[in-house]
């Protein structure tokens, strides 16, 4: 027995150490877990005092908004005991100034040298000085609303207000940007000889004045824009032309942060588009209700001169291949630009690009667009030709030469795609054969 209770003991004291050493090695084990998860721990903690300094920071906010509806509320309270003491105070100067005119009236009566004379009044005199007495106690001297007010304060829109407020994650941006773009005002518009009147207006934004416009024109002859004009009139008379002319005029805004857009001198024309083309944002923006392609013109027909516009992406879904370029008026609204023989156009999509004309495919390139991608259309009637750009580079060589006649900016889409016309721009430069 002596024997068997040792071996007992040496038993479970080697199984105690087999139990410590592998403790030990799990600890060690788990050390390095626990240092690599130390760093997460302290970023944690600094977490959670950024998270409480915020919420103290939006406690203040809060507090400090609802302070200022309470000194609102408390402001108005004020404005309409000062009207009911002032309407008060002037029902009493015209009891006032009544019973004054009375008692002169009553002594001039008493003096009056012919007793039967005064007797003829005195009685009806007597009534009427006790009626005014009755009248000035009740009427002046008793409070015109009393402690119970007449008026009703109307406080449901404020309290629906006040229970409708919520939170905004976004913020409006109040500072201050340069101006928009100004917009021609064509029925202010004229000419008369050789002299050329043009109107134009834009709508200033929060915080962003406008200090004054630069008008520039061209040559008559499609050559380079000077000014003509730089001050705070939104109108402007050009004398001086030449006759048979055709001149282009472009205005920009500029205050102290910098120079605006130059305005939009076309915009596509609503009475020949599509009847599925929606055009918004001042007939700048076009869209489209059918998901077949449908084109729109703009309100400009060139015949000489160099013309460059752009067309902004704003929306582009599912890869559609809309398409840009110009056309005769008469030219197919319910196809895409480009199948039949009055329109020059380049329709691209995601990856590539194809000119058409007439139905006709050329000059495949590589490279698309996308949302907020830009392309750019330059007619150049002189040379006779139509050059395309994507985000301000020639895409492809020259599309179409030897182009005669009269054209119409035109963008052919279908309702994947939204797209923004900008005009008034600098026409490229070097452009590659």
């Amino acid at each position: 027995k002596r024997q068997e209770s040792r071996c007992s003991l040496i038993l479970d004291s080697c199984i105690c150490a087999w139990h410590t050493g592998q403790l030990t090695i799990s600890g060690c084990e788990t050390e390095e877990p626990l240092a690599l998860c130390s760093p997460g721990v302290e970023e944690g903690g600094k977490c959670n005092a950024d998270v409480m300094e915020s919420g103290v920071e939006l406690e203040a906010c809060l507090v400090a908004q609802c302070d200022s509806l309470i000194e609102a509320l408390t402001r108005q309270k004020a404005k309409l005991l000062t009207k009911v003491v002032r309407d008060q105070i002037t029902h009493c100067t015209m009891k006032l100034r009544q019973t004054t005119g009375m008692m002169e009236f009553c002594l001039e009566v008493i003096k009056e040298n012919d007793p039967s004379g005064f007797l003829q009044i005195s009685d009806a005199l007597v009534k009427r000085v006790s009626s005014s007495q009755d009248q000035w106690v009740k009427g002046a001297l008793e409070p015109k609303v009393g402690p119970d007010f007449d008026l009703t304060l109307s406080t449901d829109v404020l309290l629906q207000s006040i229970l409708q407020l919520d939170f905004c994650q976004s913020k409006v941006d109040l500072s201050p940007s340069v101006p928009a773009a100004p917009l021609l005002q064509l029925e202010k518009c004229c000419t008369r000889n050789n002299s050329a009147t043009l109107a134009w207006r834009v709508t200033a934004p929060v915080g962003s004045p406008i200090e004054g416009y630069v008008l520039e024109l061209d040559d008559g002859n499609g050559g380079q824009y000077r000014e003509v004009y730089v001050g705070k009139e939104s109108v402007c008379t050009v004398d001086g032309l030449h006759f048979n002319s055709l001149y282009n005029a472009r205005v920009k805004a500029y205050n102290g942060i910098g120079v605006g857009a130059y305005m939009a001198w076309f915009t596509f024309d609503p009475t020949s588009a599509h009847r599925d083309i929606v055009l918004t944002n001042e007939n700048l923006t076009v869209s489209c209700n059918s998901y077949d392609d449908r084109v729109v013109l703009g309100t400009a027909a060139f015949s000489k001169g160099v013309h460059y516009w752009e067309v902004c992406i704003d929306r582009y879904d599912n890869h559609p291949d809309p398409a840009f370029g110009v056309a005769r008026i008469n030219t197919l609204k319910d196809t895409m630009l480009g199948k039949d023989d009055k329109a020059w156009a380049m329709y691209v999509d995601n990856n590539r690009s194809w000119f058409m004309h007439n139905n006709s495919h050329t000059n495949r390139a590589e490279g698309g667009i996308a949302k907020g991608a830009t392309v750019g259309i330059l007619l150049d009637l002189t040379q006779r030709t139509l050059t395309f750009f994507i985000n301000k580079e020639q895409h492809g060589p020259t599309a179409f030469q030897s182009l005669e006649g009269v054209f119409m900016p035109a963008v052919s889409l279908n309702r994947n795609v939204q797209v923004t016309i900008q005009t008034g721009l600098e026409v490229p430069k070097n452009t590659k054969p």
